[in-house]
């Protein structure tokens, strides 16, 4: 009989008593009208339905744009808590940017035998086409999305490192806004560090990342797909409170050696392109010749220096799952220091000893796709069924080195609004790393997603879960 794990309980402590980071919020809440707050999470939800906040799910058969449930009552962490992530946060980033360098220059990785070379030759996610690139300011990964989970009082544990296009922004900032109109209060009663500059602070990152050819103020972009992807609400919306442009591709071309976008008097040339669109769809003289949602020549652009990319073209080697087993060399490599923040502990399924140690293990482990997100694609074998479970086992005995394996984490609860009152249930935590030439600037707060069932370890919004607001305390 195997015991219950026990999970750490970031409200209160072993005895019960609320810790630290969350005394003023329990005073606070137990004085509160139970009918007040229920009615408080329903205004909630129709504000973010009156401000457009929506997610398609691919694949489901509503077509439906759905709200991401929100709950009322806040992550809240301490000051010593955030400065110990910070450091191992901006230590790994550094790390990641280092390595892009080297992977796509001299490969000094690769000759020690760090890391195969297999994983990177045979990798989708490099791009040939980036070798002997180097970005402006020598920034490859402009905006990270490191994805935490924690276990215990100091135990915080990288899940992934998101230096693609990560996403989840708005939500964090909405959360904000929303809880500052429907619980002012509360903030007097906390000293809760500010997340509203975020896009100022994004602006004037990718701005300090302008190319040679820019002159004057930089002018940036957020260059979309369109109407029709999941996340054009977080398009728009980080624009819009950037003062930037909001562009497709087909409002892009190349004049005279520089991207331009169309506007009422004519061309005008633009300097830095924060993209949400994938590296396959970026450039379809370079890359998928069918795309239509890319610039033609933005990469000759690119490499003579005319355009900065945010973030760079062949980013996504760096946050492969196949890689994240090996973070931990990979950080002590740049930094000559070892990982302040852990890795998972990670079964390489190409590997044939791992593979039959997974194989023997389906049921007790967490198995995802090395190329996979959002939560697809993966199997959590403790809730898994016996028939998913074989159906997991053909599919991973035909593909193995497609997959890796993570045990399954005793994730943190924090507590949601129930009908009953208070419940815990199991988050993540998604910072938000601005990277500039000079300098590292990570917001206060994040992203905390939360699995609304209960004894659910599964928190993305596509899969069911929910978000909520995340307090950074001050000292």
């Amino acid at each position: 009989m195997t015991e219950t794990p026990r999970f750490f309980d970031e409200l209160s402590d072993p005895a019960g008593a609320p810790r630290p980071p969350y005394r003023q919020f329990d005073e606070w809440f137990q004085a509160e009208d139970i009918r007040r707050l229920r009615q408080k999470s329903v205004d909630a939800e129709t504000f973010f339905r009156r401000t457009g906040i929506t997610f398609n799910v691919y694949g489901a058969k509503e077509a439906d744009e759905r709200l991401i449930p929100f709950d009322i009552v806040p992550r809240i962490i301490s000051a010593r808590e955030w400065a110990k992530l910070t450091r191992g946060i901006e230590q790994r980033v550094r790390a990641i940017n280092a390595f892009l360098h080297d992977i796509y220059h001299r490969q000094e990785i690769l000759r020690a035998g760090r890391v195969p070379w297999q994983l990177i030759a045979n990798n989708e996610a490099f791009l040939p086409k980036m070798i002997g690139v180097t970005p402006p300011g020598g920034v490859y990964t402009h905006i990270v999305g490191t994805d935490l989970v924690r276990t215990g009082e100091d135990d915080f544990f990288v899940l992934e490192d998101n230096a693609r296009t990560p996403s989840g922004v708005s939500y964090m900032l909405e959360n904000r806004e929303t809880m500052l109109q429907m619980f002012p209060e509360l903030f007097s009663r906390n000293r809760v560090r500010q997340v509203s500059d975020y896009p100022t602070r994004l602006r004037r990152s990718l701005a300090a990342c302008a190319p040679p050819a820019s002159s004057g103020k930089p002018v940036v972009a957020v260059l979309t797909p369109g109407i029709h992807n999941s996340a054009y609400f977080e398009h728009s919306f980080l624009a819009d409170n950037m003062g930037a442009e909001l562009v497709e591709g087909h409002d892009l071309r190349v004049v005279d050696g520089r991207i331009a976008m169309r506007t009422t008097r004519g061309f005008q040339p633009i300097d830095v392109i924060y993209r949400r669109i994938d590296d396959d769809y970026l450039d379809p003289l370079s890359f998928n010749p069918d795309s239509l949602l890319g610039v033609p020549g933005v990469m000759d652009v690119y490499r003579a220096g005319g355009i900065t990319i945010a973030n760079a073209p062949g980013t996504g080697i760096a946050d492969d799952k196949a890689i994240y087993s090996y973070m931990p060399d990979i950080v002590e490599f740049y930094t000559g220091e070892k990982a302040i923040l852990k890795n998972v502990p990670t079964w390489r399924c190409s590997d044939p000893e791992s593979l039959k140690y997974v194989l023997d293990n389906l049921a007790e482990l967490v198995v995802k796709e090395v190329h996979g997100s959002g939560g697809y694609g993966m199997l959590v074998g403790p809730a898994a069924s016996k028939k998913e479970i074989e159906a997991f086992r053909a599919k991973l005995e035909a593909r193995p080195a497609n997959y890796i394996a993570q045990p399954t984490l005793a994730l943190s609860t924090v507590p949601i609004l129930t009908k009953a009152g208070l419940a815990p249930r199991h988050v993540d935590l998604r910072p938000f790393v601005l990277v500039s030439p000079d300098r590292i600037d990570i917001t206060p707060g994040g992203l905390t997603r939360v699995a609304l069932k209960e004894g659910s370890l599964v928190v993305n919004s596509s899969q069911g879960g929910g978000t909520k607001d995340t307090w950074v305390l001050e000292e």
